[in-house]
């Protein structure tokens, strides 16, 4: 169901910037674009309400992350856990603006007054302050996180494939040596 490259290519829509959508190493599994892909898809995910695929997919072009793995991420926050997310990150804003009025300066508080931050958070995901810095925050973190692991994985799996391929080299050296001996 998939449309081939030349499909795309010759889509009407896609065509006048084609030449940099289809680059191949936006498509490919790689130890680098993977984690980029999966960190955009889960910012993506959390911070913008709507469209988050096609806006995760359109960042996948400038980071040079793979398009379908931060696509996919997206999911992560769906109809079935999107409540969670948002009461969660109303939580984690109130907690983060209360400790920070208490401590001296205030200095999240005075920084999103110096630069109209606060109106730029409660215009990019419609909701107030709080649920929009927790917003922010929880998906940095998330970011975060899910690059690294995402880097970890990666690195784990191709090792676990490389030391297979040493074993069965070995075991097929230690069969020829059998049939040599013999």
């Amino acid at each position: 169901m998939m449309p081939t490259r030349e499909e795309m290519e010759r889509n009407r829509f896609i065509r006048p910037f084609a030449h940099r959508v289809l680059r191949s190493e936006l498509w490919r599994f790689t130890r680098r674009s993977v984690p980029r892909g999966v960190a955009l898809g889960i910012a993506a995910g959390i911070i913008i309400p709507l469209g988050q695929i096609f806006v995760a997919a359109l960042l996948a072009l400038p980071f040079r992350a793979n398009v379908p793995v931060a696509a996919v991420t997206t999911f992560i926050t769906n109809p079935a856990t999107i409540p969670f997310v948002w009461w969660f990150a109303n939580w984690l804003g109130s907690w983060l603006l209360k400790v920070d009025q208490n401590t001296f300066i205030a200095p999240v508080s005075t920084a999103m007054q110096q630069t109209e931050f606060d109106r730029f958070l409660e215009w990019l995901t419609g909701e107030t302050l709080v649920t929009a810095f927790g917003l922010v925050t929880l998906a940095s973190v998330c970011a975060s996180l899910g690059y690294l692991l995402s880097s970890w994985f990666w690195r784990w799996w191709v090792a676990r494939k490389r030391l297979r391929v040493i074993r069965l080299r070995r075991e097929r050296l230690e069969k020829a040596r059998k049939a040599e001996a013999e």
